[in-house]
């Protein structure tokens, strides 16, 4: 129990957990396991070794008996094969099967011996004309299985020979069959008389052929010899004879080939060939027959999605296989589409030529043009993207030179033009065709250069009546889902209407651009007025599920990525982006249709499920509901967009507030040099002190202070009287269209040295007017703010501007005759204050002729120029001023029609109860006063033109706020104007304070006194009294 001092009784305890008896046995069954293995890896050595040697020796035995084989052979047949007979070939001799069995491509003693007998073969032919007999004697079908297999292995070592021996015989390849005795011509005639399709053992041959990878074998002969083929363009040569018989073989109906691995079909290891055509133009022409291309392209359809792992190893970097591939396709469909019977044809052609063109990098073209259109535009991107492959030029001009106006128009007319206007669901083979339609033209859209495709697809096809009556079906008949079903671009769980939405937007977007209004409102077209209402459900539906409703969120794409290259990376997540972006697009260029002539009610544009939970989100950044005010505002209703937007300026105007106290900015203007002095000081201040308080002291033509603390109503005088002044078109900053609307004078400079530093100031002083509240009277033309919001205008703005040269316009448009005999040409005359200046619409202009084909263009760059270069610079300026107060993200919230709204109130009658529920009373006067009941009851009994009247007479500007009189600043206000009522007193009229929005009434004794006096003050334009 407790320790005695003897340590040899102590209890031995192993740390290791177990006895040593475990671990000895342990150690045992792994040493056994190891030992085990060993013997088995030495007997597995010693049977690959015995495998090796067995091996070894057996090539060695055939070896040997192949050189006994081969001296018995020249022994009997001589070295160049002259001691042979036309008996040799037939099946009880031995010659063909001595010389098949020996036979090395490698050795020229045998490639000699090839090459004679070949050459005897021929030779035998041409004398007897009975190939059959030749090789199977009086009776074939006994011998059929030696005359086959003789046949097919003389075929392949003929094209061994030339493999083997390519660079040898390149210089040989490209020879024309019919003036050549070389050897390798010798050989391919041999092979070309010997798989001739009207041979029983055709098929049984090019069969082995095909299984040996026969295209393979070619792709390296060509490859090899392919600068003497570029130096022998026109000549059919022998090479290309066997080609047109092996592909044309397998595309017959009584072919029985086996499928071809897609790796090693002709497809993959010939069509991938640079500028193949070039070389050899009667391939093109056999492959381009209606069953041979369809059996090609309906094999490449099956498996063009995995094309990366299907084709062989670029020739270069810049000669892609795929690009390659491409190419040599286009140029055949070219061909292809002239045939009877291409639906199919076309439809297999549309899907391959949409993956292989999403492979491609955009084409450099595409990157080029119009700036201008394109300014209002998202730009496609998302992450970073590894170096872009860059094609070489000459293939990239062949991809995009076969995409040409008559290939579109070939294309869309062979797929889309068989089907009629129909009631009912589409059935499935009009759905196949509608999605390789727009799953191929979506692809082009973000390869090629837009302005080619675009004419032809929106003037010259059918393509936007039968794309519309294909949605209207679908979506009447719930019926979208079966064509997410059918397009292999798309996967099954895609919303079906992706597809055609962002086909059909761009192109019906494209055609509305040079649309006239007769032909929109009047004939109604390319779409009846209640389609474009249905279309407008369809493109407000769409969005609303993409940005609102779909569970993940639309990506954004940065600007870090071309379209290409996103298109490449997310397909499906590009495809929602662009359909968000042109359908956005389309329904605000249907919007401003809608304003200019009302034809459906404002709010079919906007969505069912905007309520005040959405919109208090939209006044988040980075919320969903904010990215769709963003990206398709028009959902969203005017007004609630206007609350959104005022919130954001007092937001802004709280932080500037709180910056200080005292106010940093106080100006001293005079009076008779208003536009002068503001101009001087304003633009000295920074930004931050443009959004902070001004405070302003008016000199008058004395040099005398006026007196008055300014505390809001001096400032807004200032701001009345300089935009009244800066805007007055005999200042020459601006002119003023047919119905007195303003845009900047394209000859300002010629008036103003400082002109672009004024339009600047200019910009600044409506953006201050509009941060803070203040109504201005401007009416501006459409186009000029468009250019605000930095769109580009169209066409059908031009009335506004320039009546008479839109009528000319229209004129040439719809010209039967031969518009060439009129004499114009791509020049336009510009005439400024007496001084004529000719500016050239294209490089080299005055030298083009305006002809029935260029003549649309001729139109849009008429257009172009009056509403969009010649103010360009003015317009440019005025933007860059505007923007230091207001964002450009606020106004992109709101269309032109909206944005004048913002600017000057609403056009509309005003609400008199609203006014009359935000007025405030001073002097005396209170809402119950008699006097005020009688001024309420005589300004509701005026005409609509009267009260705006007196809305200006008051507040300077004859359209009320437009959230309602509530935000009025400051509110309305009607002050006593007479201590007495005395006779004198009554005489006096009422006057006005627009500063302060406030109205001296004196107090008339009756309602008609009163309304005699309002209407002469409110018609006498002498209304301002400063008190």
């Amino acid at each position: 129990m407790f320790f005695s001092g003897d340590p040899s009784n102590r209890k031995r305890v192993d740390l290791g957990g177990r006895s040593s008896k475990e671990r000895d046995r342990q150690k045992l069954l792994e040493q056994t396991r190891l030992e085990r293995n060993r013997r088995l890896w030495l007997r597995q050595q010693n049977s690959a070794a015995i495998k090796i040697q067995k091996c070894f020796r057996g090539r060695k035995e055939v070896e040997a008996e192949r050189s006994r084989v081969r001296d018995k052979f020249f022994m009997s047949f001589g070295q160049c094969c002259e001691d042979v007979s036309w008996q040799c070939f037939g099946p009880d001799s031995d010659f063909l099967r001595q010389l098949l069995f020996f036979f090395n491509p490698k050795h020229a003693v045998d490639v000699s011996a090839l090459v004679g007998t070949c050459r005897l073969l021929q030779e035998f032919v041409q004398d007897n004309g009975d190939v059959v007999g030749l090789f199977a004697g009086t009776d074939y079908s006994c011998k059929r299985g030696l005359v086959d297999y003789r046949v097919k292995r003389l075929v392949y070592a003929c094209v061994l020979v030339l493999f083997e021996n390519r660079y040898q015989l390149k210089d040989q390849l490209c020879l024309a069959s019919e003036k050549s005795n070389t050897s390798a011509n010798i050989l391919l005639k041999a092979i070309i008389l010997l798989i001739d399709q009207s041979f029983p053992w055709a098929c049984n041959t090019i069969s082995y052929l095909l299984r040996r990878n026969i295209y393979s074998l070619f792709r390296e002969i060509i490859l090899t010899g392919k600068e003497n083929f570029q130096g022998s363009i026109g000549i059919v040569s022998s090479l290309e004879g066997v080609l047109v018989l092996i592909i044309s073989h397998v595309g017959m109906g009584t072919c029985r080939c086996p499928d071809v691995d897609p790796c090693w079909s002709f497809s993959s290891q010939i069509l991938t060939f640079p500028f193949l055509w070039r070389l050899f133009p009667r391939l093109k022409e056999i492959f381009a027959t209606p069953g041979l291309s369809q059996h090609y392209v309906h094999q490449m359809a099956l498996c063009v999605k995995d094309h990366t792992n299907v084709l062989p190893a670029d020739i270069s970097s810049d000669f892609p296989g795929y690009a390659c591939l491409l190419g040599n396709l286009l140029e055949a469909a070219g061909v292809a589409f002239t045939q009877p019977g291409s639906f199919d044809w076309a439809v297999d052609f549309a899907t391959v030529a949409t993956f292989l063109l999403q492979a491609i990098p955009p084409i450099q073209a595409s990157n080029q043009g119009n700036n201008d259109s394109r300014m209002g535009e998202d730009e496609i991107h998302g992450g970073d993207d590894p170096t872009e492959i860059v094609l070489n030029r000459d293939l990239e001009q062949q991809i995009s030179s076969a995409i040409d106006p008559r290939f579109l128009l070939q294309l869309t007319n062979v797929l889309l033009g068989g089907f009629s206007p129909a009631r009912g669901s589409p059935d499935d083979k009009e759905v196949a065709a509608v999605g390789a339609a727009c799953a191929f033209l979506h692809v082009t859209f973000n390869i090629l250069p837009l302005e080619r495709i675009m004419t032809v697809l929106a003037y010259r096809t059918e393509l936007v009546p039968v794309l519309w009556n294909f949605m209207k079906r679908c979506h009447e008949n719930q019926k979208w889902s079966s064509f997410s079903e059918q397009p292999a671009y798309l996967p099954a769980d895609a919303p079906g209407w992706l597809l055609p939405l962002a086909v059909f937007c761009p192109v019906h977007k494209y055609m509305l651009m040079i649309v006239d209004n007769e032909e929109f409102y009047e004939q109604e077209k390319p779409l009846s007025l209640v389609d474009i209402r249905c279309l407008i459900v369809i493109l407000r539906q769409a969005l609303w599920q993409i940005l609102w409703l779909n569970s993940a969120t639309t990506p954004n794409f940065s600007k870090s990525e071309d379209g290409a290259s996103a298109m490449k990376r997310h397909p499906i997540e590009f495809l929602q982006h662009r359909v968000c972006v042109v359908a956005s697009e389309l329904l605000s260029q249907l919007q401003d249709w809608n304003n200019r002539r009302e034809f459906t009610p404002p709010s079919d544009f906007h969505a069912d499920g905007v309520n005040d939970v959405f919109i208090s989100q939209a006044m988040t950044e980075n919320t969903r509901a904010n990215d769709i005010l963003k990206r398709a505002p028009f959902l969203v209703p005017f007004t609630s967009r206007a609350k959104i937007f005022n919130s954001q300026l007092a937001v802004l105007k709280e932080g500037n507030s709180s910056h200080g106290i005292f106010t940093r900015n106080r100006f001293k203007i005079r009076r008779d040099h208003i536009l002068e002095d503001a101009f001087n000081q304003l633009n000295a201040l920074a930004e931050e002190d443009l959004r902070g308080v001004i405070r302003i002291t008016f000199v008058n033509e004395f040099g005398v202070e006026e007196a008055g603390i300014d505390g809001g109503g001096i400032f807004k005088d200032f701001m009345e009287n300089i935009t009244r002044a800066a805007f007055d078109v005999q200042y020459g900053l601006f002119k003023e269209t047919a119905d007195h609307l303003l845009y900047p004078n394209p000859g300002s400079g010629l008036i103003h040295e400082q002109h672009l530093q004024f339009f600047h100031f200019l910009g600044t002083v409506l953006a201050k007017a509009m941060f803070e509240g203040i109504l201005v009277d401007i009416p501006f033309a459409t186009f000029f703010l468009s250019k605000l919001k930095q769109k580009y205008n169209y066409l059908n703005d031009l009335p506004s501007l320039d009546p008479e040269l839109y009528r000319h316009l229209i004129f040439l448009k719809h010209y039967k005759g031969d518009i060439s005999e009129l004499e114009l040409y791509f020049v336009i005359v510009n005439n400024e204050y007496g001084e004529q200046t000719e500016e050239e619409l294209l490089p080299g202009g005055k030298n083009i002729r305006v002809t029935n084909e260029n003549v649309i263009t001729f139109i849009h760059l008429v257009a172009n120029h009056r509403l969009n270069s010649q103010i360009r610079q003015q317009s440019s300026h005025f933007l860059r001023g505007f923007q230091q107060l207001i964002q450009k993200d606020w106004i992109d919230m709101f269309n032109e029609h909206e944005f004048q709204l913002l600017i000057s109130g609403s056009v509309d009658g005003f609400d008199i109860d609203d006014l009359r529920a935000h007025t405030n009373y001073t002097g005396g006067y209170h809402q119950d006063h008699y006097v005020i009941e009688m001024f309420w009851e005589v300004v509701q009994n005026l005409s609509l033109a009267n009260q705006r009247k007196l809305l200006k007479f008051v507040t300077g500007c004859s359209r009320g706020p437009l959230l309602g009189f509530k935000y009025l600043e400051p509110l309305f206000c009607i002050q006593r104007a007479a201590g007495s009522a005395s006779e004198e007193a009554l005489d006096r009229l009422p006057t006005s304070a627009t500063c302060m929005n406030l109205l001296k009434l004196p107090p008339y004794r009756s309602k008609q006194q009163m309304e005699q006096k309002l209407l002469y003050a409110i018609n006498a334009d002498a209304g301002f009294d400063l008190s």
